[in-house]
């Protein structure tokens, strides 16, 4: 193996798929544009959506390779182990109709062996074992194609695992649509089997998963059968710290050079020292009482969790601040998470702006934007902070209070209700409650507790249903029109209050567009009013939406809006909507602006600091 740190990982695999004919291209916003499935790009594919489903050619051609950054807290509460984070940076090289398996999977080959420096022996790989029975509804043969060409690669079949759905299956991102099987590779890290059935994908951790390449060749239906596609596309991911982690022969993620300077700021803040067998002790007042197991899992939640909300809050498309829905709440609950952990190793408040100072500048070489848009985030941090430590401060106050009648009445145990109340009212998170209650000599009724979040749980999500049902793939007309509609508020913004009204972000749904700009103030109602009868006498007068590849240079001499910096690749698209919207964007949108039918703006309000947000809806065509 080659031990490479992140910078050399990315240059090998960039340039190495650069000399098998690929296009590098920049990797896009953590923050999805128009697509309301998920809250943060969560995978390399997520930017790319348009160009797989064949809606558009991408301008850069058929074969792509980038770095993404992604965002996936599904996992949250299992930060803190060996392997789990919130950010991470994916590797991904790309198939728009052109190579397929054979390529995917010799250059996957070639690349682990030839630059990482792996074994072949070392290598296990997983393909689609099939499903259903032949000439049934649902039925897809197993993937002996992409079997045939490990073989031929030489590995034995005795390391080629055949595995379900639920392995080895990408898609559809809705109820039908595009979709396939995949081939995973595992290293194999010489540790004996836990048992007869180990293989990989095992949580045992005798096999590592390092690549996943996906290959897109069917399209399930409505009436739920698999048929070819008519075109291919494939979609691969390599992890750049799993990876990185793996060549340096590191114990966890959390021990590679990636991790080092951040690791090393928590320590001086906390006073962390390594004592003579090895385990880690705080060393400073007010510090909880915590053994080394607890010492290492704050510190790595810290440093998961702040490298995460540093990355959202620098974004160069904006719009995501600490907030209590969606995405915003996600970043609260980040940086607040991070905060109780650094109150727990005893690190003085005020804390969260200079771990994004080391941060940024670790990445300041690969991702500017973290400097150019550090002092923001900083302020946003700071602020925050002192938000949580106050609301912390208070809840502490009421626990207090809460023991003390407890104990004034005999009872050594606080009710579920009463710590869910702790919890929603006076946002004191539960864990603190369990660490209070101990130390005060009581109990908690967790049950009753979790009971009570359950049912607030089924009634927020009662009382949100269907706030993500669509998504790009699944609505591409509706998704189409509101998208071009927001071209148009933004150009009526830029008539009403001037150039400084730019966008800072947009979400769409197959019911409405939300589209966030920059403005210090709330809005009139005649400036709304205005707004929205430009909008509207635009859509009236049929104007032909048209599209063009070109340079970041030259559509911005013809004058097109371009906010996102150095995000574009060397191609973009650009889209003019005659004398009124000229912006580079991903599309698609609509052929002529009459297809908008009517435009009403149905809310305005705050989204965060100098943020405004608009809620709009179009009518019929």
């Amino acid at each position: 193996m080659k031990n490479l740190t992140a910078d050399e990982l990315r240059e090998t695999y960039l340039k190495f798929f650069e000399s098998k004919g690929h296009a590098i291209i920049s990797g896009a916003s953590v923050i999805p544009e128009n697509d309301p499935t998920v809250l943060f790009t969560t995978a390399g594919m997520h930017p790319l959506v348009p160009y797989l489903m064949g809606e558009m050619p991408h301008p850069a051609g058929t074969r792509l390779t980038d770095v993404q950054k992604c965002v996936r807290t599904g996992d949250i509460d299992a930060v803190g182990d060996s392997a789990h984070l919130t950010f991470f940076e994916m590797l991904g090289n790309w198939s728009l109709n052109d190579y397929f398996k054979k390529e995917a999977i010799s250059w996957s080959f070639e690349f682990l062996t030839t630059k990482l420096g792996f074994s072949p022996d070392q290598l296990s790989v997983t393909v689609f074992a099939g499903e259903g029975k032949e000439g049934e509804d649902g039925y897809i043969p197993a993937d002996e194609e992409a079997a045939a060409i490990w073989r031929g690669l030489g590995i034995p079949d005795s390391r080629i695992y055949r595995l379900p759905r639920e392995d080895n299956w990408w898609g559809p991102a809705g109820t039908t649509g595009p979709c396939g099987p995949d081939t995973e590779m595992f290293i194999d890290t010489g540790r004996p089997k836990c048992s007869d059935g180990c293989r990989p994908g095992c949580p045992c951790g005798k096999y590592i998963e390092i690549w996943n390449d996906v290959f897109m060749q069917y399209n399930k239906n409505a009436e739920g059968r698999y048929e070819p596609l008519g075109r291919h596309n494939v979609d691969t991911g390599m992890g750049v710290e799993r990876t990185v982690c793996m060549l340096s022969g590191a114990p966890t993620v959390y021990d590679t050079e990636i991790f080092a300077p951040i690791m090393a700021a928590i320590d001086e803040l906390a006073g962390v020292k390594r004592v003579e067998n090895g385990e880690l002790r705080v060393e400073r007042e007010g510090a909880a009482t915590l053994n080394s197991a607890d010492v290492l899992k704050a510190r790595r939640i810290v440093a998961d969790h702040m490298r995460t909300a540093t990355f959202i809050l620098c974004d160069p498309k904006g719009g995501v601040k600490p907030g209590n829905v969606g995405a915003n709440y996600v970043l609260r609950r980040l940086i607040r998470r991070a905060v109780r952990y650094g109150r727990q190793l005893g690190i003085a408040p005020g804390f969260t702006p200079k771990l994004a100072e080391v941060i940024a500048q670790k990445y300041a070489h690969v991702y500017p934007e973290l400097v150019a848009n550090l002092a923001q985030c900083k302020a946003d941090l700071e602020a925050e902070e002192n938000r949580f430590n106050q609301t912390l401060d208070k809840g502490e106050a009421m626990f207090n209070k809460v023991a003390e009648q407890l104990k004034l009445h005999g009872q050594t145990q606080i009710s579920g209700k009463t710590a869910f109340k702790l919890y929603d009212t006076f946002g004191f998170p539960f864990e603190m409650t369990l660490e209070m209650a101990d130390k005060a000599g009581l109990s908690v009724d967790k049950d009753g507790f979790d009971e009570a979040n359950r049912k607030h749980q089924e009634l927020s999500r009662t009382t949100s249903a269907g706030a993500f049902k669509a998504g790009l793939q699944d609505n591409s007309e509706v998704v189409t029109r509101l998208h071009t509609a927001t071209h148009l508020l933004h150009a009526a913004l830029h008539k009403v209050l001037g150039p400084t009204a730019n966008q800072k972000g947009s979400n769409i749904t197959a019911e409405r567009l939300r589209f966030d700009f920059t403005w210090p103030e709330k809005m009139t109602d005649q400036q709304i009013a205005e707004t929205e009868k430009l909008v509207n006498e635009w859509i009236a007068r049929g104007i032909d939406v048209t599209k063009k590849v070109t340079t970041v240079e030259d559509a911005k001499a013809e004058g097109a809006m371009a906010l996102f910096g150095s995000k574009y690749g060397d191609q973009v698209t650009l889209y003019t909507i005659g004398d009124v919207s000229k912006e580079i964007c991903c599309g698609p949108h609509v052929a002529n602006t009459k297809e908008l039918g009517s435009f009403k703006i149905q809310k305005e309000q705050s989204s965060s600091a100098g943020v405004r947000r608009i809620k709009a809806v179009i009518g019929n065509m």
